[in-house]
């Protein structure tokens, strides 16, 4: 009985197709007719357990992991045998089982083959399928491709984000930090604010820098004692709130006239007040000075009496007495620091005070002396003090009335006096400075070259009779006009502004005296000035160039400027400082009466000194 053999596979159950075998499906599975009554194979069926199985490639594609069932047509007197290269090492035995079935099979070329056989008989036949089992998606050469691109964003989207959360937390870093930083500026602020109060500012950094601050002598020093007559009777007639209340008023405003004239406040100890000028910083102005502040401490006290809207304040009554000398000055203690003096100077005014009379400003004779130009005084004789013997004592009365205004105050005048001894103070604090700090190849700008510098400019002012407003200015701005050469070669008019505007308040002048200051030192070398005091100090910076070291004073130059690296071409730089001695002119007839020698000769000697660089022209 001739039996057609069939091919068929089927997907979730469903036939598909049932044609008879062809190569290109089962492999040339054409074989010869069997009994359709069930001997043989009638039929082959394919199940997937997937959902589509795609033909397009001219045979059957499955998914990625499907599982795959072939399934015979079931003849109970046929043995089957079944082989797939690959997760079959070798052929099955033979079996009834009319199926075969793979699961989880990795992407490839497939070739299923099958043997069939009558039971009992050794005559074989068979055949094969091929397929193919689709690698996933992902693997696919889109894919493949696509990856590397994928992997590169989301590396840069990843280091993007990760700089970006770095960048955060590194701004919430910094800011915390700026945060605490503040903190703890604002503390250390307030904290050197508090020492800067309790203490002198010099005293004050020293203890900041070094943890503790050095005795000092003081030569001289004026001490101011003031005291409240009767206090401890007021002090038992007045409420306790309203006792401490006018002290600290008075107190108040006497801490205000003592800054006022730059003297240092010691201390308070219950009704007396101490203070003393010219200290931390040494000047030969704080006798006048200190009498200035007791003036005004002693008309605020008669206001308070006078005053009707205070009727308390009728009975204080305030003594004062000064005296001037030596002091030693230091900080003691170590948790709770106090700035003090010590010294005979310090008991004698102490002396003076409790010798005196109420509402008085009782001084001793050693000031009157440093003082009496200025104020009018009244001599009390020689009066006994407790373990000093008898000393000469003075009751202050007011201004002298050459340098008082119609309400008492100090004039212009006044003021110009205290200014021309405020600049011999500033003359010595800026050429002491100097000397400590000024470079060793700062041949030319020495310490001894600016001091000659001022002290021509004041030769050149006395002889032009120079007013005395413009003579100070003219002084300072001789001290100050190469004071910059200490600090940096190469910004030397910008830092010698800065110092005089430090040091200038120092010494108690205002921003009127700074800008005039300033505004010499900047067109000194301008032959077109406009003012006396310019003209000076004009002649005085190119003294030199009249002078007859005047080699000497080139070659200092000549080293000073090859040293800090000013000299890129000698012919060049000869040059240039030879214009400049031809076109200069003396301004003074002071300076051209001294200054005789020829330009002529000045070049003569410059050209000789240049070795021939200079031409005769």
């Amino acid at each position: 009985m001739a039996l057609v053999r069939f091919s068929r596979f089927v997907l979730t159950g469903m036939i598909i197709s049932a044609v008879p075998a062809v190569a290109s499906s089962w492999g040339g599975c054409g074989y010869s007719q069997v009994s359709s009554t069930g001997e043989g194979i009638t039929g082959a069926y394919l199940y997937t357990t997937g959902e589509k199985i795609d033909t397009s490639a001219g045979m059957p594609v499955l998914h990625y992991r499907e599982g795959i069932v072939f399934i015979m047509e079931r003849d109970t007197a046929v043995e089957y045998s079944y082989f797939l290269p690959g997760p079959d090492i070798e052929w099955t035995s033979w079996t009834e089982r009319a199926y075969k079935e793979y699961t989880s099979l990795d992407r490839g070329h497939y070739t299923f083959r099958y043997r069939c056989r009558n039971r009992g008989s050794s005559e074989e036949w068979g055949g094969f399928f091929a397929f193919r089992v689709k690698a996933p998606w992902y693997f696919s050469p889109l894919a493949l491709m696509v990856y590397p691109l994928l992997l590169l964003a989301g590396g840069i989207m990843l280091r993007k984000r990760t700089h970006r959360l770095f960048m955060e937390r590194q701004r919430r870093l910094e800011q915390l930090i700026a945060e605490r930083t503040e903190e703890l500026q604002h503390e250390k602020q307030k904290s050197d604010s508090l020492l800067a109060n309790m203490l002198p500012k010099g005293t004050a950094e020293e203890i900041m820098s070094k943890g503790k601050a050095d005795k000092r002598k003081y030569n001289f020093v004026t001490v101011l004692f003031s005291d409240i007559q009767g206090f401890t009777r007021i002090a038992e007639e007045m409420n306790p709130e309203s006792l401490i209340d006018e002290l600290d008023r008075f107190f108040f405003h006497f801490d205000s006239v003592a800054e006022k004239y730059r003297i240092e406040k010691i201390k308070t100890i219950g009704d007396a007040y101490m203070c003393a000028g010219g200290i931390p910083e040494r000047n030969r102005t704080n006798p006048v000075e200190v009498v200035l502040a007791a003036l005004e401490m002693q008309k605020y006290m008669q206001g308070m009496k006078n005053d009707p809207s205070r009727p308390a304040a009728r009975f204080w009554d305030i003594r004062i007495g000064i005296h001037t000398g030596t002091v030693v000055a230091g900080v003691v203690g170590h948790k709770k620091i106090t700035y003090d003096i010590w010294g005979d100077t310090v008991n004698t005014a102490s002396r003076m005070e409790s010798s005196g009379e109420a509402g008085k400003i009782n001084i001793s004779g050693t000031t009157y002396e440093f003082v009496k130009e200025y104020f009018t005084c009244d001599y009390r004789g020689r009066m006994p003090v407790k373990y000093k013997g008898d000393l000469d004592m003075y009751f202050v009365t007011g201004i002298r009335p050459d340098l008082r205004e119609p309400d008492g105050s100090p004039n212009r005048k006044f003021f110009t006096k205290i200014e021309m001894i405020r600049v011999l103070d500033v003359e010595e604090h800026v050429f002491s400075r100097y000397s400590e700090i000024a470079s060793p190849d700062l041949f030319f700008h020495s310490a001894d070259y600016i001091r000659s510098v001022s002290l021509q400019a004041d030769l050149l002012a006395r002889a032009e009779k120079l007013p005395d407003q413009e003579y100070i200015h003219l002084r300072l701005a001789s001290v100050f006009i190469y004071f910059g050469y200490a600090f940096d070669y190469n910004d030397t008019e910008a830092i010698a502004v800065k110092r005089a505007e430090e040091i200038l308040s120092v010494y108690g002048f205002g921003q009127h005296t700074l800008e005039a200051v300033t505004g010499l030192m900047a067109s000194a070398s301008d032959p077109d000035q406009e003012s006396a005091a310019g003209r000076v100090l004009h002649d005085a910076v190119y003294d030199f160039t009249g002078r007859l070291d005047f080699v000497s004073m080139i070659d200092k130059l000549y080293r000073e400027e090859k040293a800090y690296g000013k000299i890129d071409d000698e012919k060049v730089w000869f040059a240039g400082l030879a214009s400049r001695i031809e076109k200069n002119q003396f301004l003074t007839e002071t300076a051209r009466r001294l200054r005789s020698v020829p330009v002529e000769e000045q070049l003569g000697a410059l050209r000789a000194y240049s070795g021939g660089m200079l031409n005769n022209s």
